[in-house]
Protein backbone atom coordinates (compact mmCIF):
# COMPACT_ATOMS: atom_id res chain seq x y z
CA UNK A 1 0.00 0.00 0.00
CA UNK A 2 2.77 2.66 0.46
CA UNK A 3 4.43 1.47 -2.37
CA UNK A 4 1.19 2.49 -4.31
CA UNK A 5 0.49 5.97 -2.53
CA UNK A 6 4.35 6.89 -2.90
CA UNK A 7 4.09 5.96 -6.91
CA UNK A 8 0.89 8.63 -6.89
CA UNK A 9 2.61 11.42 -5.25
CA UNK A 10 3.00 13.18 -8.39
CA UNK A 11 1.99 16.26 -10.12
CA UNK A 12 -0.44 14.96 -12.33
CA UNK A 13 -4.14 15.85 -11.98
CA UNK A 14 -5.57 12.20 -11.69
CA UNK A 15 -2.62 10.91 -9.20
CA UNK A 16 -3.28 13.93 -7.01
CA UNK A 17 -7.48 13.13 -6.97
CA UNK A 18 -6.87 9.13 -6.48
CA UNK A 19 -3.98 9.32 -3.82
CA UNK A 20 -6.98 11.20 -1.52
CA UNK A 21 -9.20 8.68 -2.48
CA UNK A 22 -7.36 5.50 -1.82
CA UNK A 23 -5.96 6.61 1.18
CA UNK A 24 -9.41 7.20 2.02
CA UNK A 25 -9.83 3.29 1.40
CA UNK A 26 -6.92 2.21 2.66
CA UNK A 27 -6.24 4.01 5.62
CA UNK A 28 -9.66 4.37 7.06
CA UNK A 29 -11.17 1.36 5.45
CA UNK A 30 -14.26 3.29 3.96
CA UNK A 31 -17.02 1.70 1.59
CA UNK A 32 -17.08 3.31 -2.35
CA UNK A 33 -20.56 4.42 -1.24
CA UNK A 34 -19.07 6.26 1.82
CA UNK A 35 -16.55 8.20 0.10
CA UNK A 36 -18.40 9.04 -3.09
CA UNK A 37 -21.07 10.54 -0.90
CA UNK A 38 -17.99 12.53 0.79
CA UNK A 39 -19.39 16.09 0.67
CA UNK A 40 -16.87 19.73 1.05
CA UNK A 41 -19.04 20.27 4.63
CA UNK A 42 -17.90 16.49 5.90
CA UNK A 43 -14.41 18.20 6.35
CA UNK A 44 -14.27 19.73 9.74
CA UNK A 45 -11.11 21.42 9.46
CA UNK A 46 -11.27 22.78 12.90
CA UNK A 47 -11.62 19.99 14.81
CA UNK A 48 -9.38 17.81 12.03
CA UNK A 49 -12.32 15.25 11.89
CA UNK A 50 -13.93 13.74 8.83
CA UNK A 51 -17.80 13.33 8.90
CA UNK A 52 -18.66 10.10 6.84
CA UNK A 53 -21.99 8.63 5.84
CA UNK A 54 -22.87 5.78 6.90
CA UNK A 55 -25.64 4.87 4.47
CA UNK A 56 -26.18 1.46 6.33
CA UNK A 57 -26.56 3.44 10.01
CA UNK A 58 -28.31 5.83 8.66
CA UNK A 59 -26.19 8.21 10.23
CA UNK A 60 -22.42 10.15 9.88
CA UNK A 61 -19.93 9.28 11.96
CA UNK A 62 -16.54 11.37 13.14
CA UNK A 63 -13.16 9.81 12.42
CA UNK A 64 -10.12 12.01 13.32
CA UNK A 65 -8.62 13.76 10.10
CA UNK A 66 -5.18 12.03 9.44
CA UNK A 67 -2.36 14.33 8.60
CA UNK A 68 -1.22 12.63 5.71
CA UNK A 69 -4.82 12.29 4.53
CA UNK A 70 -5.96 15.85 5.58
CA UNK A 71 -2.85 17.38 3.67
CA UNK A 72 -3.94 15.02 0.46
CA UNK A 73 -7.55 16.14 0.27
CA UNK A 74 -6.55 19.91 0.63
CA UNK A 75 -3.50 18.91 -2.41
CA UNK A 76 -6.64 17.90 -4.22
CA UNK A 77 -8.77 21.17 -3.29
CA UNK A 78 -6.41 23.53 -4.53
CA UNK A 79 -4.81 22.55 -7.47
CA UNK A 80 -7.21 19.90 -8.62
CA UNK A 81 -10.82 19.97 -7.92
CA UNK A 82 -12.58 22.19 -10.57
CA UNK A 83 -15.16 24.66 -9.42
CA UNK A 84 -18.17 23.20 -9.42
CA UNK A 85 -22.04 23.72 -7.82
CA UNK A 86 -21.86 20.00 -6.55
CA UNK A 87 -20.78 19.93 -3.05
CA UNK A 88 -19.45 16.19 -3.50
CA UNK A 89 -15.64 16.05 -2.47
CA UNK A 90 -14.70 14.05 -5.58
CA UNK A 91 -15.42 15.31 -8.82
CA UNK A 92 -14.99 13.67 -12.65
CA UNK A 93 -11.48 15.35 -14.43
CA UNK A 94 -13.30 16.45 -16.94
CA UNK A 95 -16.40 18.20 -18.19
CA UNK A 96 -19.23 18.18 -17.30
CA UNK A 97 -17.99 17.73 -13.83
CA UNK A 98 -20.04 15.61 -11.78
CA UNK A 99 -19.50 13.58 -8.30
CA UNK A 100 -17.80 10.69 -8.63
CA UNK A 101 -20.02 6.87 -8.87
CA UNK A 102 -19.48 4.01 -6.02
CA UNK A 103 -18.57 2.58 -9.24
CA UNK A 104 -16.25 4.97 -11.20
CA UNK A 105 -14.31 4.49 -7.73
CA UNK A 106 -14.30 0.90 -7.63
CA UNK A 107 -13.34 1.27 -11.37
CA UNK A 108 -10.22 3.93 -10.64
CA UNK A 109 -9.51 1.62 -7.05
CA UNK A 110 -9.35 -1.71 -9.63
CA UNK A 111 -6.96 0.42 -12.24
CA UNK A 112 -4.60 1.57 -9.91
CA UNK A 113 -4.39 -1.83 -7.96
CA UNK A 114 -4.15 -3.57 -11.42
CA UNK A 115 -1.01 -0.98 -12.10
CA UNK A 116 0.85 -0.81 -9.50
CA UNK A 117 0.92 -5.08 -9.78
CA UNK A 118 -0.91 -5.78 -6.90
CA UNK A 119 -1.74 -8.87 -6.35
CA UNK A 120 -5.47 -9.57 -4.53
CA UNK A 121 -8.18 -11.89 -4.82
CA UNK A 122 -10.88 -9.11 -5.18
CA UNK A 123 -9.93 -5.95 -6.88
CA UNK A 124 -11.72 -1.91 -5.82
CA UNK A 125 -12.49 -0.50 -2.81
CA UNK A 126 -13.16 -3.71 -0.83
CA UNK A 127 -9.70 -5.21 -1.42
CA UNK A 128 -8.19 -1.89 0.52
CA UNK A 129 -10.94 -2.10 3.29
CA UNK A 130 -9.88 -5.37 3.45
CA UNK A 131 -6.19 -4.63 4.12
CA UNK A 132 -7.40 -2.16 6.28
CA UNK A 133 -9.05 -4.50 8.59
CA UNK A 134 -6.32 -6.97 8.42
CA UNK A 135 -3.73 -4.44 9.48
CA UNK A 136 -5.83 -3.34 12.23
CA UNK A 137 -6.37 -7.12 13.61
CA UNK A 138 -2.44 -7.60 13.03
CA UNK A 139 -2.22 -4.54 15.46
CA UNK A 140 -4.37 -6.24 18.25
CA UNK A 141 -7.69 -4.58 18.05
CA UNK A 142 -10.42 -6.60 19.40
CA UNK A 143 -13.06 -7.31 16.99
CA UNK A 144 -15.40 -4.29 18.48
CA UNK A 145 -12.71 -1.71 17.59
CA UNK A 146 -12.12 -2.82 14.13
CA UNK A 147 -16.01 -2.95 13.51
CA UNK A 148 -16.71 0.25 14.90
CA UNK A 149 -14.06 1.52 12.78
CA UNK A 150 -15.63 -0.03 9.78
CA UNK A 151 -18.85 0.99 10.53
CA UNK A 152 -20.22 -2.57 10.84
CA UNK A 153 -23.09 -2.93 12.93
CA UNK A 154 -22.18 -6.32 14.75
CA UNK A 155 -19.25 -7.96 15.59
CA UNK A 156 -20.50 -10.77 13.56
CA UNK A 157 -19.93 -8.40 10.26
CA UNK A 158 -16.26 -8.16 11.17
CA UNK A 159 -15.66 -12.03 12.70
CA UNK A 160 -14.27 -12.87 8.59
CA UNK A 161 -11.02 -10.87 9.24
CA UNK A 162 -10.46 -12.66 12.50
CA UNK A 163 -10.73 -16.13 10.53
CA UNK A 164 -7.61 -15.01 8.05
CA UNK A 165 -5.44 -14.12 10.88
CA UNK A 166 -3.92 -17.62 10.82
CA UNK A 167 -0.41 -16.89 11.86
CA UNK A 168 -2.48 -14.63 15.25
CA UNK A 169 -4.27 -17.81 15.60
CA UNK A 170 -1.33 -20.62 14.91
CA UNK A 171 0.14 -18.32 18.35
CA UNK A 172 -2.91 -18.47 19.85
CA UNK A 173 -2.51 -22.12 19.60
CA UNK A 174 0.82 -22.44 20.33
CA UNK A 175 0.50 -21.02 23.53
CA UNK A 176 1.06 -23.36 26.80
CA UNK A 177 -1.38 -23.58 29.27
CA UNK A 178 0.07 -25.59 31.67
CA UNK A 179 -1.45 -27.67 34.33
CA UNK A 180 -4.95 -27.02 32.96
CA UNK A 181 -5.71 -30.05 30.38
Amino acid sequence: MQALLASLDTHQPGDIRDRAILMLFALYGFRAREVAQLRLDHLDWDRDLLWVPRPKARQTSPYPLMPVVGTAIIRYLQTVRPASRHRELFLTRTPPFRPLSGSALHGLTSKRLQAHGVQTAHWGPHALRHACAMHLVAAGLSLKEIGDHLGHRSTEATRVYAKVDLVGLREVAAVDVGGLL
